[in-house]
């Protein structure tokens, strides 16, 4: 069709002209409404973005000489990190002498990890000590895998 022909008939309907294939010979064009369209495109990018879920690393530091019941209150917060989709990093800073004990940071996070254990898999772990810390990178499972490792201990 004719450029000129389109555009009249474009002015007629009260739609517009959109060029949808520029390098083509001759270029492709749509009658459209480009305002709806537009807003059309939004709408899904708005819908798209929201249903996104950003996975964050969340830090739970401890103490070497850490008490059981507070060692118990950070794990359990660790855990409701973990139920949120979100990573989890432990850390264990050591001060002083305690840093001439660091198999009292091996325990802590070994103890961590198997209660843990039905929540996350260990993603990384420092080998020794890194500076005056002890780090560990718990990764959450998915739903679908906590129930498969459920039915496998049973």
């Amino acid at each position: 069709m004719a450029l000129e022909d389109a555009r009249r008939r474009a002015e007629e309907t009260g739609l517009d002209l959109v060029e949808v294939g520029a390098n083509a010979d001759p270029p492709v064009v749509r009658l459209m409404d480009w305002g709806k369209a537009r807003y059309e495109k939004q709408k899904r990018e708005r819908e798209a973005r929201k249903k996104t879920h950003t996975i964050e690393v969340k830090e739970v530091k401890y103490r070497p000489s850490i008490g059981a019941h507070d060692r118990d209150r950070k794990t359990d917060r660790a855990r409701g990190f973990l139920e949120e989709g979100n990573k989890v990093k432990v850390t264990i800073f050591f001060r002083y002498r305690q840093l001439r004990r660091p198999e009292l940071g091996q325990e802590i996070l070994d103890d961590v990890a198997e209660k843990l254990k039905d929540l996350s898999k260990v993603e990384y772990r420092s080998r020794g000590m890194e500076g005056r810390q002890m780090t560990m990178v718990l990764n959450p499972i998915d739903p679908s895998e906590r129930a498969a490792a459920a039915d496998s201990d049973k």
